[in-house]
């Protein structure tokens, strides 16, 4: 109900009222005149606003494909650290076992004496046994030095009954005295794994990582490594048996996850992979792609900023560096790639 006073008129002693309900034009009658009263009602009505949500989509390296955009994958690796020489440890397993691959390894061993640069490097063997290591006081081998002088050396290291090569490394770097005195703290360092054996520091060392953890901060990330032991059986080209207990997954672990070389130990000739893990010291000049490239996607990226110092090489699936990057940079190479029976796609990548 509405109840609404009229104005004063001149002339009237009072003002009369009306009562008017349910309407939005209230009219009111006094003795002179009649007063129309309008009264505006404000409406709000309900209306869409959009909102934006923020979505992620598939960035693709290149122009997109419309049908098929492949699949994207980074190869990546870090540049070599600035290192004044090499210092080489060979960790042999001594066990009984090890006797018939004395010969692979001696060839193994000259094969690296004649793959290293002619100056700068030192060389030492020592047992996968942590308490021959310790004691360990063999003047290294050094440029000059020649096949009979790493035979003389070997003969040095006696049966031994443990094989823990990660431990024999950290107590000849750490508490042998005499490690000191030709071991260079700016220089790079290469530590080889020979085994016919699992590693089996898994008390100090649960997983491999726990050891890289400690390795692969020495030298200013300057570290390297490379193993000849027991491959996958259907890897091995092993004429005889040996138990799966005995192949090498710690040794193999640890080398790849720092893109070393792994060397089948029942190879008659070790000398290709040994050269190659003498190689591996020196600066990364090109990469090999994991997959097979489509050449016009490939984009390279030195610490997170596009770069152009390169060419592919579409017959080898290789990336060349014509300006080699920096020690300790970070290079990444984002390459698209379609699937097929040649390459196969792996479980990880972008």
């Amino acid at each position: 109900m509405l109840i609404v006073a009229a104005s004063l008129v001149a002339g009237c002693t009072a003002p009369d009222y009306g009562i008017v309900t349910g309407e939005t034009k209230t009219i009111v009658i006094t003795e002179t005149e009649t007063i129309t009263e309008t009264v505006i009602e404000t409406v709000i009505e309900e209306v869409e606003v959009p909102v934006y949500i923020e979505v992620e989509v598939p960035v693709y390296i290149g122009d997109t494909a419309e049908d098929d955009p492949g699949r994207i994958w980074v190869d990546s690796f870090t540049q070599h650290m600035s290192t004044d020489g090499i210092d080489i440890l060979w960790v042999i397993d001594r066990s009984g076992s090890m006797g018939r691959y004395n010969a692979e390894l001696l060839a193994g061993v000259e094969a690296m004496l004649l793959a290293l640069p002619v100056s700068d490097w030192r060389l030492v063997m020592i047992s996968a046994d942590p308490a021959r290591s310790v004691t360990s006081t063999e003047f290294p081998l050094v440029p000059g030095d020649d096949i009979d002088d790493a035979a003389t050396m070997l003969a040095t290291l006696t049966s031994a009954p443990w094989e823990e090569g990660f431990n024999s490394v950290y107590d000849y770097i750490n508490h042998n005295p005499y490690s000191s005195t030709w071991m260079r703290p700016e220089a790079g360092l290469l530590v080889v794994f020979v085994s016919d054996e699992e590693e089996q520091s898994d008390v100090e060392y649960p997983l491999p990582s726990n050891f890289i953890s400690w390795y692969g901060a020495l030298r200013l990330g300057s570290v390297f490594m490379a193993s000849v032991v027991n491959v996958a059986e259907v890897d091995s080209v092993c004429d005889h048996f040996f138990s799966s207990i005995d192949i090498g997954n710690r040794y193999m672990e640890a080398t790849h996850s720092l893109g070393g070389v792994v060397v089948d130990i029942c190879s008659e000739d070790w000398s290709p992979g040994v050269t190659d893990a003498t190689h591996s010291i020196e600066p990364v000049e090109d990469i090999e792609l994991t997959h097979k490239a489509e050449a016009e996607s490939i984009r390279v990226f030195i610490n997170g900023s596009l770069n152009h110092d390169w060419y592919y090489s579409e017959t080898t699936n290789i990336v060349h560096f014509t300006t080699l990057p920096s020690a300790g940079q970070l290079v990444e190479v984002g390459y698209r790639y379609i699937e097929t029976s040649a390459y196969e796609p792996a479980d990880t990548g972008i």
